[in-house]
Parts: C-alpha cells; sequence; structure tokens
C-alpha cells in the first residue's frame, strides 16, 4: 500500500513539474468531462488520442534512450591553465532505429560552461564527439560523467543516462615570465661573484661581452648593442650553494577580492612564476604555505622539484588559521646566512615585519612581495611601507589588475632598495 501511494505521488510530482505534460493531461481530463457530459463523439475520439499520446511518448523516449553505447577517453588529468581538457566520447547504437536529437553533455565542477552538443545516430551506427573545454582557473575538479538526455517529439518525457565515472581533474598554475625580478644573495663567501661558463641563465647578471656564434638571442643585450654598434650578450652569474624560500601567506584574515581578482590567486600567480624563473637557473629552491593543508617543500633542484611546486599550489587554499608572522618564527630554524627569503602576502599587520627584522639579524637575505589589500576591495589601512623600507628590505608592490612581470621590477619597488646594478643589468 505504502509502495502504490509513493508511486502515485511521483507521478503527480512528474505531472506537475512537466507543464507540457500537464497540459495535455488536463486536456485529457477536460475531454472525458466533454464527452461524459455531452456524448459528442469528437470529444470521445480526442480522449482517445490525447490518452494513447502519453503512453506512446513514454515509450517512445525509453526506448530512444536505451540500447545506447558510450565509451570516454580523457587522455590527460594533469593541465595547466590556459590548456585545454580534451575527451574523446564513443557513441554506439545497438537500436534497429534511428536516435534522433540525443542531447550530450560533459558534466564538470570547472568553471564555465560544461560542454553540450547534439547528435543523430543512425541505425546500427557509431558517432565520435570530441570535448574541448578550456582551464581557466588552477585547482582539483572532477570531469564526467557523460549525460545523455533524450525525450519525445512533443516534450512530455525526458530521460537521461549518465555513462563513464567521475575522474579528478587538476589544473596547475600558470607560470608568467619575470625579466625584471631580483632578489639578495644570501650571505655566503663569494655569494653571486663565482663567473664561469654556463648554459643557464640565472637571476644574477654580471655583465656583457661581444656575441658568439651560438649565443642565445634572449641573452642580447640591446641597449649595450645600441651603443656600441655590434652584437653583446649578457653574462651572468652562478650561485650553486644558496637556498632560496619562497613562502606564501595562506592565512584567510590576510585575503581580499574574489575568483582571479584575489590575492590569493596573484599570491599562487607570482610564487608560481618566481619558481619557475629560480628553478630554470638551476637554483636550489624551497616552498612554504600555512593553508587549509600546510606546505613545506624542502629546497631542490630541477623540474621534479618545480612539478611537486606546481602540484600544491594548485590545491592551496586560503583557509589557513595561522598568521604568517607565527609561521615564519616557528619556522626560523630553516633560515640563516645560506638563505634568501621571498615573501608574498597581503597582510597589512606589524608583526610580521618584526619577524623580518629577526631573522634578517640572524643573516637570512629577505624580499616581499606585498599584494596591496586596498586595490583587491580589502580594507583602506595602510599596508606596513614604511616599516619595510626602514628595515632596508626589498619591497614589490603590486596591485589587482597589473602585469605582475612588470610590477616585480624596479616599477614595482618600494624606495630605492633595488641595487643600480640590477635595475641595469637585469633589462
Amino acid at each position: 500500500m505504502r509502495a502504490y501511494s509513493r508511486g502515485i505521488a511521483a507521478l503527480f510530482g512528474l505531472i506537475y513539474r512537466n507543464h507540457n505534460l500537464l497540459i495535455v493531461v488536463a486536456a485529457f481530463a477536460g475531454m472525458v468531462t466533454l464527452a461524459v457530459i455531452s456524448g459528442y463523439w469528437l470529444f470521445y475520439r480526442a480522449a482517445y488520442v490525447l490518452g494513447g499520446l502519453v503512453p506512446l511518448c513514454f515509450i517512445w523516449a525509453r526506448i530512444h534512450i536505451g540500447a545506447l553505447q558510450v565509451t570516454v577517453d580523457r587522455p590527460n588529468d594533469h593541465l595547466q591553465v590556459g590548456q585545454h581538457a580534451e575527451a574523446r566520447v564513443r557513441l554506439k547504437s545497438r537500436s534497429m532505429w534511428t536516435k534522433l536529437w540525443l542531447e550530450l553533455e560533459d558534466e564538470t565542477d570547472m568553471p564555465g560552461e560544461p560542454s553540450r552538443t547534439v547528435v543523430t545516430i543512425p541505425a546500427k551506427a557509431v558517432r565520435n564527439w570530441k570535448v574541448s573545454m578550456r582551464c581557466g582557473r588552477r585547482g582539483v575538479y572532477t570531469a564526467g560523467p557523460v549525460k545523455v538526455t533524450t525525450g519525445d517529439p512533443f516534450g512530455l518525457f525526458r530521460f537521461s543516462k549518465r555513462f563513464g565515472e567521475k575522474q579528478p581533474l587538476i589544473v596547475l598554475p600558470q607560470a608568467e615570465e619575470l625579466p625584471y625580478f631580483w632578489a639578495p644573495a644570501a650571505q655566503l663567501a663569494g655569494e653571486g661573484f663565482i663567473r664561469r661558463p654556463t648554459h643557464y641563465v640565472t637571476p644574477n647578471a654580471s655583465g656583457v661581452r661581444e656575441y658568439h656564434p651560438g649565443d642565445s638571442y634572449n641573452r642580447i643585450h640591446w641597449k649595450s648593442t645600441a651603443r656600441l654598434g655590434r652584437l653583446m650578450v649578457k653574462t651572468f652569474e652562478m650561485d650553486p650553494t644558496s637556498s632560496i624560500w619562497v613562502v606564501v601567506d595562506m592565512h584567510k584574515d590576510a585575503q581580499h577580492g574574489e575568483g582571479d581578482e584575489s590575492t590569493e590567486e596573484y599570491g599562487v600567480r607570482i610564487a608560481t612564476s618566481i619558481a619557475y624563473k629560480y628553478l630554470q637557473a638551476n637554483r636550489m629552491l624551497g616552498l612554504m604555505t600555512q593553508g587549509a593543508e600546510a606546505v613545506l617543500l624542502e629546497p631542490a633542484r630541477g623540474s621534479h622539484q618545480y612539478g611537486r611546486i606546481l602540484e600544491a599550489l594548485a590545491i592551496a587554499r586560503a583557509t589557513g588559521d595561522r598568521p604568517i608572522a607565527q609561521l615564519l618564527q616557528e619556522e626560523s630554524r630553516r633560515f640563516g646566512r645560506h638563505t634568501t627569503l621571498i615573501l608574498i602576502t597581503s597582510s597589512v599587520g606589524e608583526e610580521w615585519v618584526v619577524s623580518l627584522e629577526h631573522l634578517a639579524r640572524q643573516g637570512t637575505r629577505t624580499a616581499v612581495v606585498l599584494l596591496e589589500p586596498h586595490s583587491f576591495g580589502g580594507p583602506a589601512a595602510p599596508p606596513p611601507l614604511d616599516s619595510l623600507v626602514a628595515s632596508n628590505v626589498l619591497t614589490y608592490t603590486v596591485r589587482a589588475r597589473s602585469d605582475i612581470g612588470l610590477m616585480l621590477g624596479p616599477a614595482g619597488v618600494t624606495g630605492d632598495n633595488l641595487p643600480q646594478r640590477q635595475k641595469v643589468g637585469t633589462r
């Protein structure tokens, strides 16, 4: 009895949600009423047509969604921002009837409109569909399953069926070029002055020399070339022993803005770009954050380290409850005279500046990338620029909707604490 009641309730719910079906049922009820009252044959035949239309449409829709085989192939589960997530969907009909107007949708929780299309499959035929969706924001998402929806010609019934499984998809942040960025070298003997031939482009430019066949064109120093009238290329200093720590502030109370124009996303973009710059130069680089999950990657070299950093930044979320000052204090033992610390933060407090000063007294060389909170919709309270300048901390200021490649250079430096050699030599 209860199952029967639930079936009746489900039927009435279906009729109520489907306006076309509701109209047909109402028309059927009206024709039956008029036929009983008047006895006129036209009302009886109209009632027969409307009454038979509903089960026929139901059977049509059910047959259309059945006898269908769908396979999904997703070649990549690790992508970068700007790339396209692709999938190949193969639909095979086992029915002896043509399947008209099958609506296909590749379900995903990735930002943006999901991929949709409409296909018609002849009897015993095969159709292929290539899905391509742009990855607009880093993160961990799911792709699939593929939903196939069909119905009857009158739109009375719609049935959907899902094929395939949900598959994880990691979108890694995309690095940007930082041609003018510079950070102080660690205080080691000979630090920054070890000159020897190298095929790496390091962050430390030492001078220029004449162009030799085989030199890369991106090493040409155009100002010197124009001044001397012959091709000149930049030379670089190797720094093989010191390590660099990139610390990203993921404290929830220090974040402002939404979506791509948020301090969280800018911090991840900047950290990715700095990691790319130094690891391409074969430097030792590590990463530290205190977001939803603490990340601590010890300094290392190479593409493997870069891949680990990208994955860590892809899943990082600014929901941490440890202030950046506390993080610096608790991890201060990892920094010393052999270390350069690059801090990325949007905090307006003064406590973390005190922590940086303490690290500087230990011999750690520091640089700060300060995300201006007000430009991201945050409070109008000024960031501690004066304290950083007074402490002789190299500080870059980055605003919302700005080019980080330009802001992380002389144009974004607060005060005049960027050495003149780097202002000229890195351009």
